[in-house]
């Protein structure tokens, strides 16, 4: 074999012997590298597929799917898809950055002051007028009345 060394010529085409594998190893051991699972997540919810909404084909991607059939469930009084759905929104919010905490509401100027008081009163008439009513019917159907003997 040594003389087989030296009559090699190496140039393109024709790497050095010392380079070249050796019998039954493989070009690359360790393999491919591998994806992290995020990155494979991602990649996988990104990939678009076909649906019919409304009579109508569209393409979205799996992730709007998934979130299109857990709406869906959770319209249908299915409670694991509600509950699941309900805690998605707090994360997402929470990501977002809005607060838990509803905003503080505006205050009332006189002009609202003044409307709120006339249906509070409009109400409070409505509710003793209809209290009254109902206890002169009471009154009627006891058989107290004079026309009841």
């Amino acid at each position: 074999m040594a003389d087989d060394e030296h009559d090699y010529k190496v140039g393109p085409g024709s790497p050095p012997l010392n380079t070249l594998f050796k019998k039954g190893q493989s070009g690359n051991p360790g393999g491919r590298r591998k994806k992290p699972l995020p990155a494979l997540l991602a990649d996988a919810l990104n990939e678009t597929v076909y649906v019919t909404i409304d009579g109508e084909r569209r393409q979205i991607t799996k992730r709007e799917a998934i979130v299109h059939q857990l709406v869906n469930k959770s319209t249908t009084a299915d409670l694991r898809a509600t509950k699941m759905l309900f805690d998605m929104m707090k994360d997402a919010e929470q990501k977002a950055g809005v607060a838990a905490t509803p905003p503080e509401p505006r205050q009332l100027d006189e002009a609202d002051k003044e409307v709120l008081q006339n249906f509070i009163e409009r109400i409070r008439e409505q509710v003793l007028a209809e209290v009254a009513e109902k206890r002169r019917e009471a009154a009627g159907s006891t058989g107290d009345g004079p026309d009841d003997e």
